[in-house]
């Protein structure tokens, strides 16, 4: 499980969106302030030049854009990293991570945001 590549097109099970939002990653001894370029009701992509290992368990603190309802407080673990290269050729750094351990309501709360932006910007949905 020590994979440092994102997951080809065809391994996703869950349309994913592109955001924009901050989110707040927490382990016991780290806190990350960084961004979420995209969702999925499985899990994010976390844009940040300091990635945590694979494997890590992390609280995650993020709430949609102008969104009125509560930050989404969960749990994930990181499944796979897109590290800094020395000459700067990694255009997109950060993490990937799997949600883990979220309520049924939860999920259906996430899958619901996911659903309403894709059909706000009249996205096709991506696996």
């Amino acid at each position: 499980m020590s994979s440092s590549a994102p997951p080809s097109e065809d391994k996703r099970a869950a349309e994913r969106v592109e955001v924009a939002w901050s989110v707040d990653c927490e382990t016991e001894d780290t806190f990350l302030y960084a961004s979420i370029t995209n969702i999925s009701a499985l899990g994010i992509f976390v844009q940040t030049t300091e990635p945590l290992d694979v494997g890590t368990i992390i609280k995650l603190r993020f709430a949609a854009k102008a969104s009125k309802q509560e930050p989404f407080v969960m749990r994930g673990s990181v499944q796979w990293v897109n590290k800094v290269h020395a000459f700067g050729d990694n255009l997109n750094p950060g993490m990937g991570i799997r949600f883990i351990d979220l309520k049924p309501e939860e999920r259906e709360r996430l899958v619901e945001v996911v659903r309403t932006i894709a059909y706000l910007r009249g996205e096709p949905p991506t696996n």
